[in-house]
């Protein structure tokens, strides 16, 4: 199985949060989930643009803006037949971001939670959600370099999106959406170790810890790090929310500056990839660039 190459003393640093920015601009959909998705319809120059902000933030790999684009949403609103062009035209907005650049900017493929954000106990069976990661990794994976199987919360999401992305061949990336009460746990309860465990039969290259707090990512690194792969995290700048729980309200202690503190605590204790999530900006994004590069500051 491929790996991306990690310099020993240089940290991967991932985009920020896509929706959350997209939302800024007014193109929040309420109701409906799918909401980042319509953007790649109405606002394609709006995606573009936000990759190429995060790009000269000084990101070192971008992810596809798929996160939203998942078949039951948009079966929803009567789009379903649009499916596969809403991943190929993500990955075309992306590819034109980095082809823009010149220097080496990896595309990561977004394989999503296939229900709502942050809700356990709506989560499909594992065959059904084989089935549609396995057709969304197909799709992206003739121009993706890895895949992130991202903000999962159970373990037969863990299994099926990292089952689905490995058979691509491309590197696999796990990240968990953490609890925030319960000590290096998915929000489904199952431990970081556990949920590692039940994908110890598949290549993963990597485990993260994403949109969740920072403080929770801080708590769960030690227990990522034990799994001997690569780990690290990106928060976002929500307050905590608990399982089940989909009303997001937002912090006003993580400005840039404040963001960056807690990644220098991830990156001391030796995380190797971070980035930011639901939030985060180009701004921040600039800040964790300068940190990797020169340190904290003085």
């Amino acid at each position: 199985m491929p790996a991306i190459a990690m310099e020993d003393d240089r940290p991967i640093l991932t985009d920020g949060g896509m929706g959350e920015a997209l939302a800024g601009m007014g193109l929040r959909q309420p109701g409906s989930p799918f909401w980042s998705g319509r953007a790649l319809i109405e606002a394609p120059d709006a995606v573009l643009g936000l990759h190429r902000d995060f790009i000269r933030a000084g990101a070192d790999l971008i992810i596809t803006n798929t996160y939203g684009v998942v078949r039951s949403f948009m079966a929803d609103l009567g789009i379903e037949e649009r499916f596969r062009e809403l991943n190929l035209k993500a990955l075309e907005l992306a590819r034109h971001a980095v082809d823009a650049e010149k220097r080496d900017i990896l595309i990561a493929g977004s394989l999503p939670p296939l229900s709502d954000s942050y809700l356990p106990d709506e989560v499909e069976p594992e065959e059904i959600l084989a089935e549609r990661y396995a057709e969304q990794a197909g799709i992206l994976a003739s121009g993706v370099d890895l895949f992130i199987c991202l903000t999962l919360t159970t373990l037969s999401e863990t299994r099926a999106s990292a089952a689905a992305a490995a058979a691509t061949g491309k590197p696999v990336w796990i990240g968990w959406s953490l609890h925030e009460d319960r000590e290096a746990s998915l929000k489904d309860g199952t431990s970081v170790a556990e949920a590692a465990r039940s994908v110890a039969d598949l290549p993963v290259s990597a485990f993260i810890a994403n949109c969740c707090t920072p403080e929770a990512v801080t708590r769960a690194l030690p227990e990522l790090m034990a799994t001997g792969r690569p780990a690290g995290g990106y928060a976002n700048t929500f307050a905590p929310i608990d399982p089940g729980n989909t009303s997001v309200g937002h912090r006003h202690d993580l400005d840039p500056e404040s963001y960056r503190d807690h990644v220098a605590r991830w990156l001391a204790g030796g995380a190797r990839i971070v980035g930011g999530c639901c939030g985060t900006l180009p701004r921040h994004i600039a800040l964790l660039r300068s940190l990797i590069d020169d340190g904290p500051p003085g």
